[in-house]
């Protein structure tokens, strides 16, 4: 019997480290490749705990990194690219990349496999910053409101914030 809720406790708590290494992953890199480090966001925690407990649009948690004073000048989208298709060769896939020349700005959209629920992970580059933000999301959820977008903005207006 303990054997087995070892194992079970084991095999939760391997899921959900796995579930933030990507995060973990590519933050580590940013601030490895740029020799900066995130910047402290106030009162993240309260936001992500109303994010949990009202359940916008589907969205179970999130996790954000901001990141300031990059030294980017000389980068290219190519080498932009590769730096990102690393993140490939985890359990996401990429979703969307774009690259704006007018302002120099690139972001690039990664999901995890569906299920019940999955990953989103979304990072930005503009010429002096970076974000990267990952949302936990009811898949179910996720679609019903893409699906009809106004039902899902008068549901938020009645206060119905759960999906």
């Amino acid at each position: 019997m303990r054997a087995r809720l070892l194992v079970a406790v084991l095999a939760i708590s391997s899921a959900a480290w796995a579930a933030d290494w990507e995060f973990d992953r590519v933050v580590k890199a940013i601030e490895h490749q740029y020799g900066v480090r995130q910047t402290h966001v106030p009162l993240m925690g309260v936001a992500n705990f109303f994010v949990k407990v009202v359940r916008p649009g589907g969205a179970t948690g999130f996790k954000l990194a901001v990141f300031e004073n990059l030294r980017n000048d000389d980068q290219d989208e190519m080498e932009l690219d590769r730096f990102m298709d690393r993140i490939g060769e985890s359990g996401l896939h990429r979703l969307l990349r774009v690259h704006s020349r007018l302002d120099g700005e690139s972001a690039y959209i990664y999901l995890g496999n569906l299920g019940r629920t999955t990953r989103m992970l979304l990072v930005t580059f503009d010429r002096n910053e970076a974000t990267v933000m990952q949302v936990n999301l009811d898949v179910d959820a996720m679609l019903r409101m893409l699906n009809d977008p106004g039902q899902s903005r008068q549901d938020y207006r009645r206060g119905a914030g759960s999906m």
